[in-house]
């Protein structure tokens, strides 16, 4: 499970409509409680350095920026929880791309947009064995 406010769901889905046709990318930043829950307190917008060709189908997040990620939440004592990104014109479920580039722990939230205007909003984490992805909850946010 995630813990994702409303404020932070809105700036996912604003961030894929501002990106749209092609795909938006960023870092979700936060804790993880008591419980080894993912509670989210903000997201990083991270520029899809993907050859602007592919990028209405793909994202990539170039290692500096991984690393820029990584300290901007070492600084506000916070872990990275997971990305987001978007899916122009497709459903917000992940695409074998996806699983391929992914890692177990992490939460990846994707937001389809149809049409310039983003829809549903879902959270995913990839098995530890890499076979598939299984919906997490995302409370706090519709």
């Amino acid at each position: 499970m995630i813990r994702l406010s409303q404020s932070l769901a809105d700036a996912i889905r604003a961030e894929g409509e501002k990106t749209y046709p092609h795909e938006c990318c960023g870092a979700i930043l936060g804790e993880l409680d008591e419980m080894g829950h993912r509670v989210a307190h903000e997201i990083l917008p991270i520029h899809n350095a993907r050859e602007t060709e592919e990028q209405y189908h793909r994202f990539r997040i170039e290692a500096n920026d991984f690393l820029r990620t990584e300290e901007a939440a070492r600084q506000k004592k916070f872990e990275v929880l997971g990305f987001y990104h978007s899916h122009p014109d497709h459903p917000a479920r992940p695409s074998g791309y996806d699983q391929e580039y992914a890692l177990p722990f992490y939460s990846y939230l994707i937001v389809s947009v149809a049409e310039g205007r983003a829809k549903n909003l879902t959270s995913w984490n990839l098995r530890a064995d890499r076979s598939q992805f299984d919906e997490e909850i995302i409370q706090g946010a519709r």
